[in-house]
């Protein structure tokens, strides 16, 4: 996946990369792959760069005023796909100085594609707490990205493998000298005043673990981002800069949705609504919800219509979101368009679940997940020997169009038009058997049993 499709870039982006780990080297991959999709960018720094490093750029420009953006400068952009701007060289220290945010902001404004920003410093280490001064990150940043090496893990928490190390040990709540752990760099990234300092209320903050190179490194990694996750609820990246595809794996927090607000007409015969029907030890509803729960990683919601007294009682305590649906009688489109207005703006992905497929687990809905962290699919669906296949995960960029569905349709409207930017996931023919009538419910309940 590459770093545009990772961290969601909206047009007229200001991204500001903190922290440790090679913030540069992810400053100017990202900024190729804008140019590649036939972009304008541009690189700058609010604090310093190694002056060798404005080699990277194609065209750059150093300001002799850092706080002052001459006319002139602007002019030359237009002629450029990329360009860097830093304040003047000091060739003495090796170093080209910084602009004020101030600049930065009167780039944002120049019509390019993307300003991207290295807002701090770490003295090449892989990890870093901020100084008091730290970071400098200009207002008007839309994205924010920390940065840490995934080459830190088991090595002495110090300063020659942590900037300002004495300020991490206190923010990890950890003992200078004891190996870097996963819990401490969660610990530090998600501090207020350590990784997400000084973030902008409106940008969204992702974190990066670059240096990705070995197998130990990315299990690792990956238990970072999971932590992340899970204890702080906060998106991550992984994967390495130097890559040709930057990103292995994003992982971000994903909503199960089990719909539990039809009528379901057809098993009135029964007596009792389908969600409530008797399977295992519990119903239909609580296997779902159940199936999605143990996922961990995930936030499930059930939309309920008229029965939602009965299934708050059904579900107790469960950890669960219930949704609302006044107008379950206007068909399925209602529930899918009242669980995403219900999402938290964070969710990056959705995963639509009928109570009526006993035989989909936790299994094919964390394989779902898996998939899209590392495709970054618009869709991911089960496929059954070429068939498509439900439950399907949409991504979030599709929210919009799954908020447009009218009557009795779900998600399938809108899954035939991306078949193209659909992953698969190929799985046993079992999870096609659906509950429709109560023949079906006996016959699927007796082998069950």
């Amino acid at each position: 996946m590459n770093l545009r499709t990772a961290l969601r870039l909206q047009p007229q982006a200001v991204v500001s990369f903190v922290g440790g780990g090679g913030k540069t080297s992810l400053m100017f991959r990202l900024a190729a792959e804008i140019v590649a999709g036939g972009g304008r960018v541009i690189t700058t720094t609010t604090t310093r760069i190694f002056a060798n490093q404005t080699a990277l750029a194609p065209h750059h420009i150093a300001l002799a005023d850092p706080e002052h953006l001459p006319a002139a400068v602007i002019a030359q952009l237009a002629g450029h796909n990329h360009v860097l701007i830093t304040g003047p060289i000091d060739a003495s220290a090796g170093k080209a100085f910084g602009v004020s945010p101030q600049i930065v902001a009167e780039l944002a404004r120049s019509g390019v594609d993307a300003v991207l920003v290295e807002a701090d410093g770490s003295r090449m280490r892989p990890l870093k707490a901020p100084a008091e001064h730290e970071p400098v990150i200009p207002d008007c940043t839309t994205n924010v990205v920390a940065v840490v090496g995934a080459d830190v893990f088991g090595k002495p928490l110090g300063e020659d493998n942590v900037h300002r190390a004495e300020r991490a040990a206190g923010l990890a709540e950890a003992g200078l000298g004891q190996p870097v752990t996963v819990e401490m760099a969660a610990a530090i990234l998600a501090h207020p005043l350590g990784g997400r300092k000084a973030v902008p209320a409106a940008a969204h903050w992702t974190a990066f673990i670059n240096k990705v190179e070995s197998g130990a490194q990315l299990l690792a990694a990956r238990a970072l981002a999971e932590r992340l996750l899970a204890v702080h609820g906060l998106p991550a990246l992984v994967g390495s800069a130097l890559e040709k595809e930057p990103v292995c794996e994003r992982v971000e927090p994903v909503t199960v949705v089990v719909l539990a607000a039809g009528a379901s007409s057809r098993m009135a015969a029964l007596g009792v609504p389908k969600p409530l029907l008797a399977w295992g030890d519990g119903n239909l509803l609580t296997r779902a919800v159940d199936a999605a729960l143990r996922i961990g990683s995930a936030r499930t919601q059930v939309v309920v219509g008229n029965l939602s007294g009965s299934v708050q009682g059904v579900l107790g305590t469960r950890n669960i979101q219930l949704v609302p649906n006044e107008h379950w009688q206007a068909g399925l489109s209602t529930s899918v368009v009242a669980a995403l207005r219900a999402m938290d703006s964070a969710v990056g992905a959705a995963i639509f679940l009928q109570v009526d497929l006993p035989h989909v687990g936790t299994e094919l809905l964390a394989a779902l997940i898996a998939l899209h962290r590392s495709t970054g699919a618009l869709i991911v669906a089960p496929r059954v020997d070429g068939r498509r296949a439900n439950p399907m995960l949409f991504d979030r960029a599709l929210f919009p169009e799954l908020l447009a569905l009218h009557g009795d349709v779900g998600g399938r409207a809108v899954a035939e038009k991306y078949v193209a930017q659909t992953a698969w996931v190929d799985w046993s023919a079992d999870i096609l058997q659906d509950i429709d009538t109560p023949e079906d419910y006996a016959a699927l309940r007796a082998a069950a049993e």
